[in-house]
């Protein structure tokens, strides 16, 4: 009895076109024959890709696939009458095959968590990934961080509200989103950045910056890239560029919503402030945490610089940060 595989679980490797990178040469189709593709993720881990970490977690997923393929399998009798060591063989290799193609994509979610834990982890050891909370969860700083958090947060927010026309809880709860409550803020060897809102240091921008791993969103799907963000001296120099960012024509739109958070989220996203597809959501639901902390708004107080009302025009496109 021929065994039968199916070609679309074995799919032919293929080569990316001549003067591509040499990871993508090697990579082409995945195949779980290709021994190629470990030597490329030792390359990748010893120059510190960040792209390496979802790879490594994706074959940590396939592998575990493959576990649970091989589980069912041995609790099943078999065929008594043309089973044989052959057919069993040709069997662990789609197995295998099928492994690897189920972990592709979103997979089965197991790669996904464990580049969270991993992240987490760097995060500690000096790598600072910036982590932004899903806000219809508790995140992982505690109830006296949150309050902390806003404490600190609040005066600088307050003022900034002044100038932009927003509640300046919204403010906070941005602050609370990008950097986990104030516990993950982009940071590299050079130092912290002193950036609370994940403000990005594009070709424009002509301060100091750190280098940090971040997650961004292609497609709806999340992976992690290695990004510039801008660097400051101090909480309230990042909240004055802050304002100088949300001036920008395209955020226009959030400008003067007053206390409507959600128009303020809305605009947010709908000018690119964020890629994750979600971040409109997230960002409401963190305004709802500070404000069953905060009901009121706090006047700035007298010793928390003001910025000066800008009627002149807009930063111009080459020093944008999020886009």
């Amino acid at each position: 009895m021929a065994l039968k595989i199916d070609p679309s679980l074995h799919p032919p490797a293929t080569r990316a076109p001549a003067g591509a990178p040499q990871g993508a040469q090697e990579r082409g189709a995945p195949s779980a024959t290709d021994f190629r593709q470990f030597a490329a993720l030792r390359r990748g881990a010893a120059a510190n890709d960040p792209n390496t970490l979802r790879e490594v977690a994706r074959q940590f997923e396939s592998i575990f696939t493959k576990m649970m393929l091989d589980s069912m399998r041995s609790a099943s009798f078999g065929d008594p009458m043309f089973g044989s060591d052959q057919v069993d063989m040709y069997q662990g290799m789609m197995d295998d095959q099928l492994a690897v193609q189920l972990s592709q994509g979103k997979g089965l979610g197991l790669a996904d968590m464990l580049i969270r834990q991993l992240s987490h982890g760097a995060a500690g050891a000096g790598a600072a990934m910036p982590v932004k909370e899903d806000g219809g969860t508790a995140g992982s700083a505690t109830p006296e961080q949150q309050q902390k958090f806003i404490d600190e947060m609040l005066p600088h927010a307050t003022a900034a509200a002044h100038e932009l026309g927003v509640d300046a809880r919204a403010i906070v709860a941005q602050a609370a989103l990008e950097t986990g409550w104030g516990t993950s803020k982009p940071a590299d060897a050079s130092g912290n950045s002193q950036n609370f809102f994940g403000i990005k240091a594009g070709a424009g921008w002509r301060g100091p910056s750190v280098a940090s791993d971040t997650t961004e969103y292609v497609a709806g799907e999340a992976g992690s890239e290695r990004a510039r963000f801008r660097a400051y001296g101090s909480l309230a120099e990042n909240v004055a560029d802050y304002v100088r960012v949300l001036r920008e024509p395209r955020y226009s739109a959030a400008l003067g919503t007053s206390s409507d958070v959600q128009a303020f989220a809305n605009a947010l996203q709908r000018g690119g402030y964020a890629t994750d597809p979600d971040y409109a959501r997230k960002l409401v639901a963190t305004f709802e945490k500070v404000a069953a902390r905060q009901s009121i708004a706090a006047a700035a107080p007298a010793d928390v610089k003001r910025f000066k009302s800008a009627d002149a025009a807009p930063i111009s496109p080459q020093e944008l940060s999020n886009g």
